[in-house]
C-alpha cells in the first residue's frame, strides 16, 4: 500500500523548528536549524521521535522559512516523521536552497527521493530487520543516489550488522554515496529503555567493522550526549 501524501501544497504540517547541534552524518557538530515535519507512516521499534507522529501545527510554507532564516545558521535539516509524506516540502526546501542555506533531508529508504532538488543532500535510513521495517524499504531508490547524498543504517544486533553488511556490499553503497553511516540504537539510560529496542554497544559495532574492512563511517547521536536523551528541540 503505497504511503498517503499531503496534497496541501502550500503549507506544511509541522511538529517543531528548532536551533541546535547537528548530531549526526558528515556535519555531526555542526550547529543545525532543524524543521521536523509531523506525521510517519512507519513504526520502527527504536524511534525516538514517537510525538512526531501526531499533531503539529500547519504554517504556510513561507513562514516556516522565515522562522528559519531567523537564525543565523546556513545549515537546515528537514526531517520528521516522514517529511516525504507532504508534498509541500520539495518547495520549502526548493525555498530553503534559494536561500543560500545548505539543505539536508533526513528520510527513510520507504519513500521516494527522485523528486528532491538536487541541490538538497539526501540522507537516507534504510530500514534493518530489528526496525521491524525491513520490507517498507523503496529498491529503486538506490539508483537515484549520488555523491552528494549519505546512506544511514541504524544497528540493533549482530544480525542487523550482517544484513547491513551485506546490503552495503551487493550495492556497492560506498562507491555510489559520500559516506555510509553505521548507527547502533542509542543504549537509553535506566528506566526510558524502549522494549525490544535495548541499544547496541559501540564496542562490539567498532570491532565487527574493522574485523570486515568495512568502508563505513561508525556514528553516533552526538545530541544524546549533549542534552537528554529524552529531551525535545534539541
Amino acid at each position: 500500500m503505497k504511503p498517503k501524501i499531503e496534497n496541501r501544497k502550500s503549507e506544511l504540517l509541522i511538529s517543531e523548528v528548532f536551533h541546535s547541534i547537528q548530531g549526526e552524518s558528515m556535519r555531526a557538530g555542526q550547529p543545525c536549524v532543524f524543521v521536523r515535519l509531523a506525521g510517519c507512516h512507519l513504526r520502527c521499534n527504536y524511534c525516538d521521535t514517537e510525538y512526531a507522529f501526531h499533531g503539529g501545527e500547519r504554517s504556510a510554507i513561507g513562514d516556516v522559512v522565515a522562522r528559519v532564516r531567523g537564525y543565523d545558521c546556513d545549515l537546515v535539516e528537514v526531517t520528521g516523521g516522514e517529511p516525504l509524506l507532504q508534498q509541500g516540502v520539495h518547495d520549502l526546501m526548493r525555498l530553503l536552497c534559494d536561500a543560500g542555506k545548505t539543505v539536508l533531508l533526513e528520510t527513510s529508504g520507504a519513500c521516494d527521493i527522485s523528486m528532491c532538488d538536487p541541490r538538497v543532500i539526501r540522507i537516507m535510513d534504510i530500514k534493518t530487520p530489528d526496525s521491524g521495517e525491513v520490507q517498507r524499504n523503496l529498491w529503486s531508490n538506490m539508483d537515484h543516489l549520488t555523491s552528494r547524498d549519505e546512506i544511514k543504517f541504524v544497528i540493533g544486533s549482530r544480525a542487523d550488522y550482517e544484513w547491513s553488511r551485506d546490503v552495503l556490499r551487493e550495492y556497492h553503497l560506498n562507491e555510489r554515496v559520500a559516506v555510509v553511516l553505521f548507527s547502533p540504537v542509542h543504549v537509553m539510560p535506566p528506566g526510558n529503555e524502549v522494549p525490544g529496542a535495548e541499544g547496541l554497544s559501540l564496542h562490539d559495532l567498532g570491532q565487527w567493522v574493522l574485523e570486515d574492512g568495512l568502508p563505513v563511517r561508525i556514528q553516533v547521536q552526538l545530541h544524546k550526549l549533549i542534552w537528554d536523551p529524552m529531551a525535545r528541540g534539541v
